[in-house]
């Protein structure tokens, strides 16, 4: 018995350091790449919209099976050198863009700020 409560100790302790850290490693993770982009500088170029996407998942909650989804948006640009750039935007910044728009994008690092649309003559 005492063999047992030993080896669920031992499986406990190994799951609580994984799940611990997964969680250290995405907090740091997290703080990292905000840094990055505070140090990165904020640039504005000429870009047009290439594409947008949405990706939403739902998640089940309890048994009584009550549904919560969350959408998360984004749009791909291209800048005059033909590189793609594609950035996570709010849903209100993803409505306002449509494909094939021209205007000046403002970003730093792989922090999305603003699109401004050429205006049409």
């Amino acid at each position: 018995m005492f063999v047992e409560n030993n080896s669920f100790d031992m499986i406990f302790m190994i799951v609580f350091f994984i799940i611990a850290g997964t969680f250290l490693f995405m907090i740091v993770n997290g703080i990292s790449k905000w840094h990055r982009n505070n140090q990165s500088p904020r640039l504005t170029v000429k870009a047009k919209v290439v594409s947008k996407r949405m990706d939403v998942s739902s998640h089940l909650h309890g048994d009584n099976m009550m549904a919560h989804s969350t959408t998360f948006y984004y749009v791909t640009f291209e800048v005059k050198s033909g590189n793609r750039l594609e950035f996570a935007l709010k849903g209100n910044d993803y409505g306002m863009l449509a494909e094939n728009d021209v205007g000046e994008l403002t970003f730093q690092g792989t922090r999305y700020i603003s699109f401004v649309r050429e205006k049409m003559d």
